[in-house]
């Protein structure tokens, strides 16, 4: 099992010393070294794979600057674009080229000229985001010796080359997705190099029919230039770039470059101690909360059980994974007031309190909101007679918060006094009822200290201030708060996703945009493991791989009974050992700790927006330039100094993190390794073929998601 990382990274392994990649710029051997600007041109024609690359480009924080061919008023490239002289040295203005295709411009284009000469001169590796195979490439003609057509569910790999240089964080396999059968989700061309061309795959797939394997990246080198052909299709949400995203900004910077991309997961249990409502089958609505018109049904809660902790315990060593437990204390006041003083439950967690990570949910779970009339379905606000809004007071929210806070401190829960997750995320806005905050919730969390707060993802993405506290968006699992059990899950599923006509609600229907229908209802006894399972599993691995810290969150009900929680964790878990080495764990951070790396990437993000981040590399030395306070988060090779000490934690076989500026300037001693250049194997040769039709540069189709409806709770 791999080990997995709970605050910052921890140090797993060291850069691959080389790359395959030119130290640096060429130059004669009395001319000054040139500077070499930390950012990466990427020219897109509106494709997705540029506009892939450019998102990955975006989330890591690594500077580009993006040139639209379709936009009549853009710049041209020509050598003063590309390259200038500073302080009378030669300046390199991008550190690596993205475009389209091997050459996007018309023929005999200055501009592709100009772009052939600058990485000649510079030695600027060139990324050619999706092109088709022919011997411009390095690679024979797919047509008649390789293959053109769709790769879905094909499951490729990274050679001993691309482990060995720039895809060395991953364990080998690159699955491509398949998500739907009536939908064409990747297509690709692959083919084996062409005779004479050095030509290396680092990832490759069989050629349907043949003996042989077809490269799907690989990299080309000719007339002093390097280029990483990619020859399938894909956008920025497919799994199989998200698997080589990485690799490709790495071998284009030589591993180099300001940004970091880690894999996250965390995963926040809600209401423990409290018990849950549980779903009405006859009724399809769930007795005891708002969705059940007032006195309809019986309530049938869901609480866990001893077993279920030890059960959690065991799984979290078996993962080396820790949970973080959202907890209301008084569902166990209220346990032992109604048992004569027992709560099993209650003894077994606290006695097992330093397994966990726990966050303040308040005592009671109150809608700390507006005050609800729950007297319709939907509820709404409740008014004042002069039509205003009742809302819950400052003092009512601070008690909820602090009443709780002194439950757990005295049952001796490790707390961080600063995180909350208020019931049901409320007081934050909700619509249509609450389009607003409420008034008193800034002020309230003002007056308890809290730093952090959780707000939910499908309806408040953006990190935004309340009061003292900043919001840590959550993503909802779509396993409901509602379902102990795994028929419940499958027919209150069958009720949101499918139609009028099949017996469901229609909700679906009502809001296609946001929502597909199933094409039949589910089988209550295998539907959950068939169908919701693997969904969720793979939404939840592609926010693991999108380098997004945000932590997920489910309900202690889905931790009793069927403990219908664990097949998806499972699946992330372990979807996600099958596909990384061990050099590059999931990185398992509680509340606070996403909450600061968030707000880090905010400010970076507008400090490089601004034009307030200069950064460069002139032979071993990487200098960067940033206001005073604005942490740095950059990617370097193992052996890199900072002032003669290490810089950085270990990942993916590199360096990264943030370090603070002294006086806004950081500089950074590259390893002398970083020198040496690399002479990967080719593969045999094959022969040529005829020359096929031009690439298809369709976006991907995908599978919309369903609405993540346990998001209510």
């Amino acid at each position: 099992m791999k080990r997995t990382i709970r605050t910052t990274a921890l140090a797993v392994g060291a850069l691959i010393a080389s790359l395959g990649l030119p130290a640096g710029p060429v130059h004669a051997a009395d001319a000054p070294a040139p500077r070499v600007d930390l950012r990466v041109l990427v020219v897109t024609d509106g494709g997705p794979a540029t506009d892939a690359i450019a998102a990955e480009l975006e989330t890591a924080g690594t500077p580009y600057t993006e040139v639209d061919l379709r936009d009549t008023g853009r710049p041209v490239i020509d050598a003063g674009f590309l390259a200038d002289t500073v302080d009378g040295q030669p300046r390199a203005r991008f550190q690596a080229v993205v475009l389209p295709n091997d050459n996007p411009f018309p023929a005999n284009s200055g501009e592709m000229a100009a772009l052939a000469s600058y990485e000649q001169t510079y030695a600027i590796p060139q990324v050619d985001a999706y092109t088709y195979a022919r011997p411009e490439v390095g690679l024979q003609y797919a047509v008649g010796t390789g293959y053109a057509g769709s790769v879905d569910g094909v499951r490729a790999e990274v050679t001993q080359a691309g482990l060995a240089g720039p895809f060395g964080y991953l364990d080998g396999a690159v699955p491509f997705e398949d998500n739907s059968p009536t939908v064409g989700e990747s297509y690709a061309y692959l083919s084996t190099p062409a005779p004479g061309a050095d030509f290396v795959p680092y990832v490759q797939a069989a050629i349907p029919g043949r003996a042989t394997k077809g490269s799907l990246v690989g990299e080309y080198r000719h007339d002093g230039r390097r280029e990483l052909v990619v020859t399938f299709v894909y956008n920025q949400h497919q799994q199989q770039f998200r698997l080589l995203a990485r690799g490709i900004v790495e071998w284009m910077t030589g591993g180099i470059h300001l940004g970091a991309d880690r894999n996250y997961f965390a995963v926040h249990v809600d209401d423990v101690f409290a018990a849950d409502d549980r779903w009405d089958t006859e009724l399809n609505c769930t007795p005891g909360d708002v969705d059940c018109p007032p006195g309809e049904g019986t309530p049938n809660p869901i609480r866990m059980v001893p077993a279920d902790v030890d059960h959690a315990t065991a799984w979290q060593d078996s993962r080396d994974f820790t949970l973080d437990l959202a907890y209301n204390g008084s569902g166990s006041v209220d346990h032992r007031q109604d048992n004569a003083g027992a709560d099993p439950l209650a003894d077994r967690l606290i006695a097992d309190r330093d397994r966990f990570r726990w966050i303040n949910h308040t005592y009671t779970h109150a809608f700390l909101g507006c005050r609800q009339d729950v007297s319709v379905v939907p509820w709404k606000c409740a008014t004042n007679p002069d039509g205003s809004t009742q809302w819950m007071s400052r003092n009512e929210i601070a008690d909820e918060i602090a009443t709780n806070r002194v439950w757990g401190e005295g049952v001796g829960l490790p707390l961080e006094n600063d995180e909350l997750v208020t019931g049901e995320h409320s007081g934050l806005k909700v619509t249509p009822q609450q389009p607003e905050d409420n008034p008193n919730l800034g002020p309230a969390l003002t007056d308890t200290g809290i730093a952090w707060l959780a707000s939910d993802n499908s309806r408040d993405p953006v990190q935004r201030r309340v009061g003292s506290a900043t919001t840590v968006s959550r993503y909802p699992m779509n396993v409901f708060y509602n379902a102990g059990r795994a028929a419940e899950q499958v027919d209150e599923y069958n009720w949101i996703y499918t139609s009028r006509a099949q017996g469901g609600s229609g909700i679906c229907e009502d809001n296609p945009a946001t929502s597909t229908c199933l094409s039949a209802p589910l089988d209550t006894a295998t539907g959950y493991a068939e169908h919701i399972v693997p969904l969720e599993t793979r939404i939840a691995l592609g926010h693991v791989l999108s380098n997004d810290p945000k932590p997920h969150f489910i309900h202690q009900s889905n931790l009793a009974e069927d403990r219908i929680a664990y097949p998806v964790l499972d699946g992330v878990l372990e979807g996600y050992d099958d596909l990384f080495a061990d050099s590059t764990p999931v990185v398992n951070l509680r509340m606070e700790d996403i909450g600061v790396e968030m707000r880090r990437r905010a400010v970076w993000r507008d400090a490089v927006d601004t034009g307030q981040v200069t950064a460069y590399r002139v032979g071993d030395t990487v200098t960067v330039q940033a206001p005073d306070g604005v942490a740095v988060t950059a990617t370097m090779p193992a052996g890199t100094l900072r002032e003669g000490t290490g810089f950085g934690d270990a990942y993916a076989g590199a360096l990264s993190g943030w370090t603070a500026t002294a006086g806004g300037t950081l500089a950074l001693a590259l390893p002398s390794s970083t020198a040496v250049d690399g002479d990967p194997a080719t593969l045999p040769d094959d022969t040529a073929g005829p020359t096929p039709t031009a690439p298809p540069t369709r976006v991907p189709a995908g599978v919309t998601e369903p609405v993540p409806y346990g998001a209510r709770r």
